[in-house]
């Protein structure tokens, strides 16, 4: 029998970017619902790599299951975007096992154009919550809790 207990999902969306990351928040909200989670809420930050420090204080919160990562990093002359979403990759990976909760990785780049990410959107935010979701449910039959 599955699981009848709605997955409870946070959304963190950079700010940066704003045309695409956007859309991103858009199609992530209605995939969820989709896919039939709840979204308890939805949080923006300034940029991708300053998307960790609200995950951290969301993963704290009991009504929340699982959190998806909206952002785009696009390409510039320098490497900055390297390091940006090197660095906010490698803590959202480490909060999301050191809290026992799927943090999914919904962000364009490094390495993307602008048209790029813009033709990305919809499928790296809809892959990010699908990821969250599935990885919760999962979680939920490992520890005997499905219900």
């Amino acid at each position: 029998m599955a699981c009848q207990k709605k997955v409870k999902l946070a959304i963190v969306v950079s700010e940066f970017n704003y045309d695409i990351t956007k859309i991103m928040e858009e199609k992530a909200v209605d995939y969820a619902r989709f896919l039939g989670a709840e979204v308890v809420e939805v949080r923006r930050a300034p940029g991708t790599y300053d998307t960790p420090i609200l995950v951290a204080k969301i993963l704290r919160k009991r009504d929340v299951d699982a959190v998806a990562v909206l952002g785009a990093v696009i390409r510039g002359d320098t490497d900055h975007d390297q390091v940006v979403a090197h660095q906010a990759a490698r803590k959202l990976l480490d909060l999301g096992v050191e809290h026992g909760k799927p943090v999914s990785l919904g962000i364009i780049g490094p390495g993307a154009s602008r048209l790029e990410a813009l033709e990305r959107a919809e499928e790296y935010a809809r892959r990010a919550v699908e990821s969250a979701v599935k990885l919760a449910v999962r979680l939920r039959e490992m520890e005997g809790n499905e219900c």
